[in-house]
């Protein structure tokens, strides 16, 4: 995957899930400063640790001011004009399944390339796409959504596995949009069907 690809990629997923965190903190009622962190975690927090984890350091967010820019020129936007974001709350929900989507995909992609095998690298691909929304919502005082039952890092880690293959493999970066597309359509089935992950025997979803 070309670097640019990449790179528009991430910024993309960066805007997307950085909405999504300010827009938590908006209905917390958090000020202007707590919404942008909000959006800076939820924005930055699962790529911040992959980089860490795979030794590149200092993180990209750190090291690029686009990567610190993009989810804070969000946050301000989502804060002047969070009513219309409001009502737009299952666009908002199909944009963090397109978020998740994204970021399974470059997070599998730039743990590939640091050299981590397949399985490995489907792994981080995954905590890149579901790291910063956990933090998101450990900061705001939530349950993670992975932790609700809902199909979250399960479709998050079927797409990092194939966008890893397909990098193993060296094919073509069509097949990525496939890779994202598997997470995306899992996820959104999830949400219009509300498809859950299993609990134990003898219990039920509330």
């Amino acid at each position: 995957m070309s670097d640019t690809l990449l790179l528009i990629l991430d910024l993309a997923g960066i805007a997307v899930f950085a909405s999504t965190g300010a827009l938590v903190g908006v209905r917390k009622e958090l000020d202007v400063f707590g919404v942008a962190v909000l959006a800076l975690i939820t924005g930055l927090g699962g790529g911040v640790v992959r980089d860490v984890l795979i030794g590149a350091v200092p993180p990209a967010a750190l090291d690029d001011w686009r990567y610190l820019v993009v989810p804070f020129v969000t946050s301000i936007v989502v804060f002047m004009f969070h009513p219309t974001f409001g009502r737009l709350e299952r666009e908002i929900m199909l944009l963090d399944a397109l978020g998740l989507a994204l970021f399974c995909v470059t997070g599998a992609v730039a743990a590939e390339e640091a050299g981590l095998n397949v399985l490995a690298a489907s792994a981080l691909g995954m905590l890149t796409g579901i790291g910063g929304g956990m933090m998101r919502d450990v900061a705001s005082g939530r349950v993670p959504v992975v932790f609700r039952g809902e199909l979250y890092a399960t479709p998050a880690f079927a797409g990092a596995l194939v966008a890893s293959v397909v990098h193993h493999q060296d094919w073509s970066q069509w097949w990525y949009v496939l890779a994202g597309g598997i997470c995306l359509v899992w996820r959104v089935l999830a949400l219009q069907r509300g498809w859950s992950a299993p609990l134990p025997p003898g219990t039920a979803h509330a």
